[in-house]
């Protein structure tokens, strides 16, 4: 049956997906705060969103107000996940990000997480850090390499 033969062929082809393509883009360089932090802009799906850069958190963590900003209704997301914040205990949703660029530096289809309560500041997270080439700090500054 011809439909049973598209449905082997779609099974392959999640199987043989490729995994998720690694950083492109050019090298960027993040100065560090004066409050000691590094703070990196950045355009997340064509728009602007400040993160603290967060090499202690597993993923891309958003404020409730980052994701509305970036077209996600709160109420409509799953808050099935069971995170630990600076604040405690919270419930999150997982989203797919299409890209965050940050001076350059693109990653696409990043996974993040939209924390329900107690997060003050979006997080760049390593479901972004873990798919550049290589990231560093230095006295001064965090480099960034796609």
């Amino acid at each position: 049956a011809p439909q049973q033969g598209e449905q082997v062929r779609a099974a392959v082809a999640r199987v043989a997906a490729p995994p998720p393509q690694s950083a492109e883009g050019n090298a960027a360089a993040i100065a560090k705060a004066t409050d000691g932090h590094y703070w990196a802009e950045a355009d997340v799906n064509g728009s602007r969103v400040r993160f603290l850069v967060d090499t202690g958190a597993t993923a891309v963590a958003l404020t409730l107000n980052d994701a509305k900003r970036l077209g996600f209704d709160p109420a409509q997301l799953d808050y099935s996940y069971q995170v630990m914040t600076a604040s405690g205990q919270a419930r999150a949703a997982a989203v797919k990000l299409a890209s965050i660029s940050v001076s350059g530096a693109r990653v696409a289809d990043v996974d993040a997480l939209v924390i329900e309560k107690g997060l003050d500041t979006s997080l760049l997270g390593m479901t972004y850090l873990g798919r550049l080439s290589r990231w560093e700090a230095t006295k001064t500054s965090l480099i960034l390499r796609p």
